[in-house]
């Protein structure tokens, strides 16, 4: 895990005569040990592919080829040419081909291309990409791929970077699914997928009605956890609990020392720590009540650090978006965050995001802080949305507005469902909801809710044969533990023996339904469809002067 602030690398950042932020960084070394996180082994053995025009790819081959087990895909060439230069590079694989495509990660990569009318494939450690339109097109690409494109420079800076892989590595597993709290998928519906749409090394994969997270191709960014509304995927590197007992820590020794509530400024371990240095080394340095919080990436800092470090004390939580491949997440993060605490009463800008590019990062650190809360006595827990119970609960409790509900931006992890007066009581909503929320009593045609559970995540919506049900984004404060009512309705019963059938609207839906048919065309007919299935077959017996099945006609 990476310790925070207490790593040596960050103590130029703060004074030596800093005491508060010394005494912070001075309590994290007592902190016990992090659970290791689980790793994943990838070899690389010197299979190096080469894929481009034939006289720009055999340039490097024929440079690398004492150093490495070299193929060449030369892509469009002659076939005859090909074959004449691969009888005089012996050191060396040469192919010809077209329509290339490449899949997997170091160690492992898939190369599939066309030669004539057959598909070959291979497999290689890694892959020079010196074609004009690159194999992988991703914001995070995949160590063991470059594509450096024209450029002679870029591509000797490529290779030095390519040679580097040699031998067996160790990465983190720096995300963990569970598969029962996904709300990806149910009963052939679609309903989140903020994950798969945020993944910016393309790891995750909709499976039908779960996902797939390739641990391979992970790079750690965390964007798909920050944006989980479940907590379905929880990071690993450092955990959430680990980052918030040092957050908690840091901020109570902060204040032992000095007595006031610092700004927490969370950055990443190397892109975050290196610009923070570079803007100190230009003359912008840190104003003195800030408390650097070290995170492995800047995106992984989610709804419930942000609000978790407000109820731990701090006066302000800003996020150094320097490392970040999209900051829309984190903004949506904040601007949800944000909107809970002014809905409750708080005056001031709490959360903030800095973006290392602008002219100015530093500048909401300048500004007036607000006020900070009493600090909490929880600890952050694993579980996302326990953790984000307890935070709220705590930001309720000190709230100077209490308000029924308040609303939130669109995308919010919380929020209410309505139901039409369409709704039939099928329950199929119930079945599909992965959190709870929705329930069908045992007892009578009633759909009630707990809107705590609620994910907003849309597939009770999806579901719903009449399209009556309407999601709407807000943090319910009073009696959001409580189970509400949304429909009942009467019991339908049997007309001829009175037996109970099912829920009324259900029952009269499904007539309305079939009367038409012309099965049900006479009224003794269409007065079976509200008998239940026993009294249904005695009247068919009874009656001899029913339709049977050989006299009916479309």
């Amino acid at each position: 895990m990476p310790a925070s602030s207490a790593s040596p690398a960050n103590q130029p950042l703060i004074a030596a005569d800093n005491l508060p932020a010394q005494a912070a960084l001075a309590a994290l070394t007592h902190l016990p040990a992090v659970e290791p996180v689980p790793a994943l082994t990838l070899s690389a053995e010197g299979r190096l592919l080469i894929v481009g025009t034939l006289d720009v790819a055999l340039g490097w081959a024929s440079r690398l080829q004492a150093q490495r087990e070299v193929t060449v895909l030369a892509l469009d060439a002659d076939a005859a040419e090909v074959a004449e230069l691969a009888a005089e590079n012996e050191g060396m694989v040469l192919l010809a081909g077209s329509a290339p495509s490449l899949a997997g990660h170091l160690g492992a990569f898939e190369l599939q291309w066309q030669d004539g009318a057959q598909r070959l494939q291979g497999q290689f450690d890694v892959v020079l990409d010196l074609s004009a339109d690159a194999l992988l097109k991703r914001v995070e690409l995949p160590p063991g791929y470059a594509a450096p494109g024209r450029d002679p420079l870029d591509q000797a800076l490529a290779v030095i970077d390519l040679l580097a892989f040699d031998g067996e590595y160790e990465k983190p597993r720096y995300v963990s699914y569970n598969e029962r709290l996904c709300a990806h998928g149910r009963s052939q519906k679609a309903g989140c997928n903020a994950c798969v749409e945020s993944c910016a090394s393309e790891a995750i994969i909709s499976v039908g009605e779960k996902i797939s997270l390739d641990p391979y191709l992970c790079q750690g960014c965390a964007t798909c956890t920050t944006v989980c509304p479940s907590g379905a995927l929880s990071f690993q590197f450092p955990r959430l609990a680990d980052v918030g007992l040092a957050l908690k820590t840091q901020l109570q020794a902060w204040r032992e020392a000095d007595g006031a509530a610092p700004r927490v400024l969370f950055h990443s371990s190397q892109s975050g720590r290196q610009a923070l240095r570079a803007m100190q080394r230009a003359g912008q340095a840190l104003p003195a009540d800030v408390l650097l919080v070290e995170v492995w990436s800047a995106d992984g800092v989610g709804l419930e650090l942000m609000l978790g470090a407000v109820a731990f004390g701090a006066a302000q939580v800003a996020v150094f978006g320097a490392g970040s491949h999209d900051l829309a997440p984190l903004r949506k993060q904040a601007a949800i965050g944000q909107a809970v605490l002014s809905g409750l009463g708080y005056a001031g800008d709490y959360l903030c995001l800095i973006d290392a590019e602008a002219a100015d990062p530093l500048a909401a650190l300048r500004s007036a802080a607000s006020v900070p809360l009493p600090a909490a006595e929880f600890r952050l827990l694993a579980d996302k949305r326990t953790t984000l119970e307890f935070v709220i609960d705590h930001l309720v409790k000190q709230a100077p507005a209490k308000p029924d509900s308040l609303p939130l931006p669109a995308g919010a992890p919380f929020g209410t469902v309505s139901v039409a007066d369409a709704c039939t009581l099928c329950m199929a909503c119930t079945s599909a909801c992965p959190a709870g929320a929705l329930k069908a009593a045992a007892d009578a045609p009633r759909l009630s809710f707990i809107e705590r559970n609620c994910l907003q995540c849309g597939l009770c919506a999806n579901t719903c044969p009449e399209q009556a049900i309407t999601l709407t984004p807000r943090l319910l404060i009073a009696e959001r533990r409580h189970e509400r009512v949304l429909r009942e309705a009467e019991v339908f019963c049997c007309t001829a023996c009175g037996k109970a059938m099912g829920a009324a609207p259900t029952i009269l839906n499904m007539i309305s339904k079939l009367s038409g048919h012309s099965m049900f065309a006479t009224p003794e007919a269409k007065a079976r469809l509200s008998m239940c299935g026993d009294c249904r077959v005695i009247d068919l017996i009874q009656k001899e002067d029913s339709v049977k099945a050989w006299e009916m006609t479309e």
